[in-house]
């Protein structure tokens, strides 16, 4: 190992089980000191438990490691407040936040609930926005005092945000969002010595081994790009989204601007549509959303 994360102290979100896991082991082995954040749920996010995120703490000290378990819930404001003092308390500092938390109540539009809409938008969108938040304050504060700050966050969205997928419409909605949040949280937070990322992970986890049994991809290798991401290493790099699978890595290009037509005055409505018909013709065709067809 590198050791490339010596010193730094990493929180790491929904880290009892799948990618969450293998990237707590994985900024351990670099050197990391790690706060393990899991609530034990279900993977409809049922129930809760202790033991996920206390058996990888476990884990990481048999290796030598350091680490601490921490068990509340980070969409909700003490939760996520806690989790950033469990850091402090614990070591002194935070370097590294990794969003990664998150379950899935997949339905066809027509047969999901109001319920299991707030409940996946809660956990993905809120579990990113409240840890964020209260790092983001911690490191305005050491910046404010004129003390250096090399902040990371890793924030993770998946194909589904990127492209839609079909069965999961709450799903996709909030992994879209969480790219939206981590544009803006580069830009806002860049003067305070944080950069913001996101990662669009393909791995074989229990969340995904329902809807993509033949994914094959290990959690582990999307682990090392994280580290990156989450060591000084990676200093420069901010408002990126990076798509990780087994042994590629590929840096998505968002919406920008395409074909476009200027009247410079109001269209009708027939005009509006036959120029519309025209720029669509000259523009490049959508990926497809994942299980159309």
């Amino acid at each position: 190992m590198t050791r490339i994360c010596e010193g730094r102290v990493v929180i790491v979100t929904g880290a009892g089980r799948g990618l969450g896991r293998a990237h707590a082991l994985a900024f351990a082995a670099e050197g990391a000191k790690v706060v393990v954040n899991d609530l034990g749920v279900g993977l409809d996010g049922a129930g809760s438990s202790a033991s996920p995120a206390r058996q990888v703490v476990d884990e990481i000290t048999a290796a030598g490691g350091d680490a601490v378990a921490h068990g509340g819930d980070i969409a909700t404001t003490d939760g996520a407040a806690c989790l950033v003092t469990a850091a402090l308390e614990t070591y002194g500092r935070l370097d590294t936040l990794v969003n990664n938390a998150g379950f899935l109540r997949d339905r066809m539009l027509v047969n999901l609930d109001e319920d299991d809409w707030d409940a996946v938008v809660r956990v993905h969108m809120k579990g990113h926005f409240l840890p964020l938040k209260h790092a983001a304050a911690h490191w305005r504060s050491e910046a404010k005092a004129g003390r250096p700050v090399s902040a990371r966050v890793i924030n993770t969205t998946s194909g589904a945000g990127l492209l839609g997928s079909v069965g999961q419409g709450n799903y996709a909605a909030a992994k879209a969002g969480i790219i939206g949040l981590t544009l803006v949280a580069s830009a806002e937070l860049g003067r305070y010595g944080v950069q913001v990322n996101a990662i669009a992970p393909a791995a074989r986890t229990r969340m995904t081994e329902q809807s993509f049994a033949g994914l094959c991809a290990l959690p582990e290798d999307v682990s090392p790009l994280v580290v990156w991401l989450g060591s000084s290493g990676s200093a420069g790099v901010t408002g990126r989204v990076f798509e990780a699978e087994a042994g590629r890595i590929t840096v998505m290009e968002g919406w920008r601007p395409g074909p476009t037509a200027d009247k410079g005055t109001r269209w009708t409505a027939a005009e509006a549509g036959e120029a519309a018909l025209k720029l669509l013709a000259d523009a490049e065709n959508p990926q497809p959303v994942y299980g159309a067809g």
